[in-house]
């Protein structure tokens, strides 16, 4: 009754996270079965249901729930176990989780996970997506170390920290003739390929047109921004994007800067009280770099006094 399994526990974790076994199952590199049989030797262990079926979706009884807070503790624990025997070696690892959106997540982490990967092999990251409200809740409850979110944000309990601006554009057609830049009263006229409704990329172009009296219909809205440019690219409309997500592709496109100027701030946020073990520093440390990249205005990324 005093000998938890740590693997037990990341199972039950990854399964209230994912809302699946199925899902945990692949995450863990298991089968569905073995999963089950993990948490049923835990929730035999401990003499109490962990887990219970809501609909089509695996969601934690109060005790369930009551664990998965020791749980958080627990790992925590480890990782500053596993810090403190890697700091007699040279080598940097553990793990480090880390939510973001899906344009950063395609467009601006790649560089840096590969350079974080070639210097510290034996660091474990993993990536999450969402949109902003629900990494910086999944930040504030553990779930996450870390999150690379576009703000407004608030939270109490989390240090947000400016990282990057990153402009936004009206893409089109290749070849397709427009001005040299875009008012809102020009897009507006356009036939427009927006993001779908809820997410911080809408939200900031609707409020661009409102400031200009201005409230379009787009033609579409799509959950995808790879699908908006592939859209676009077949002559169906035009799109606001951020920057980012069409800088490889000059030549695919006709772009053009937005007039007034628009733009999204990406911030890192982390919890006040997060230990900054040595794997999550190197983390903090490569976006300080990104935020310094001569293609991004740096809008500054200082960790809080201590914690460097």
């Amino acid at each position: 009754m005093n000998r938890l399994n740590l693997d037990h526990l990341k199972a039950l974790a990854d399964v209230v996270e994912l809302g699946s076994f199925s899902a945990a199952a692949d995450r863990l590199s298991l089968t569905q079965p073995a999963v089950s049989l993990q948490i049923r030797q835990l929730e035999q262990r401990l003499g109490t249901a962990l887990i219970e079926r809501v609909g089509r979706k695996a969601k934690p009884t109060a005790a369930g729930a009551e664990l998965l807070l020791h749980a958080a503790r627990i790992d925590a624990a480890v990782q500053a176990a596993l810090e403190a025997v890697a700091r007699q070696g040279s080598e940097v690892m553990g793990k480090v989780r880390i939510g973001t959106g899906a344009t950063a997540c395609i467009f601006l982490l790649p560089p840096l996970l590969q350079k974080l990967r070639q210097a510290h092999p034996r660091l474990e990251i993993t990536i999450a997506t969402g949109n902003a409200s629900d990494i910086a809740r999944a930040v504030e409850d553990n779930r996450l170390d870390i999150g690379l979110v576009a703000l407004p944000l608030s939270s109490r309990s989390l240090e947000i920290m400016p990282v990057l601006d990153d402009p936004f554009v009206l893409i089109g057609p290749p070849d397709m003739p427009l001005p040299p830049e875009a008012t809102a009263d020009i897009a507006a006229e356009l036939p427009l390929l927006l993001y779908e409704p809820g997410g911080n990329t809408r939200r900031t172009s609707d409020e661009w047109f409102a400031r200009q009296g201005l409230s379009p219909k787009p033609v579409m809205s799509l959950g995808s921004i790879e699908a908006i440019k592939e859209l676009v690219k077949a002559g169906l409309g035009y799109a606001i994007l951020p920057e980012m997500a069409v800088r490889s592709e000059a030549s695919t496109f006709t772009i053009r800067p937005l007039s007034p100027p628009l733009h999204r701030t990406l911030a890192v946020v982390l919890r006040r009280d997060k230990p900054l073990h040595r794997g999550l520093k190197e983390v903090l440390r490569a976006l300080e770099k990104l935020s310094s990249g001569a293609s991004h205005p740096n809008v500054g990324l200082e960790p809080p006094v201590g914690r460097r």
